[in-house]
């Protein structure tokens, strides 16, 4: 399935529009993690922990945004856009939304 976050797909057309789907993935750091990440943050530099724990939730909600749009006869989604917030301490939630459509 193609997934892409532009509104066209160069050199292809869109048939049909189909649905907005979106898919939402909330997930918690544990207790080291928040430890480690809060040294990083005191000293300087990237937190390779919430890094991952970032991208663990961004490949889950697309892979859930792609199943969505399969649901409904779709060959691609377009338009995709994707927000990270904080819940609470600890908490972090993965919105991805987009178009899914088929493309000739």
């Amino acid at each position: 399935m193609l997934m892409t976050t532009t509104s066209t797909v160069q050199g292809r057309e869109v048939e049909t529009y189909i649905s907005v789907v979106s898919s939402e993935v909330i997930l918690g750091a544990n207790v080291v993690r928040d430890f480690l990440a809060g040294i990083t943050d005191f000293i300087g530099g990237r937190s390779g922990a919430y890094e991952t724990k970032l991208s663990e939730g961004r490949e889950v909600a697309l892979r859930e945004l792609e199943e969505k749009a399969k649901r409904f006869g779709a060959n691609a989604v377009i338009g995709i856009d994707l927000d990270f917030e904080t819940l609470r301490e600890g908490m972090m939630m993965v919105i991805a939304t987009g178009t899914a459509v088929k493309i000739k």
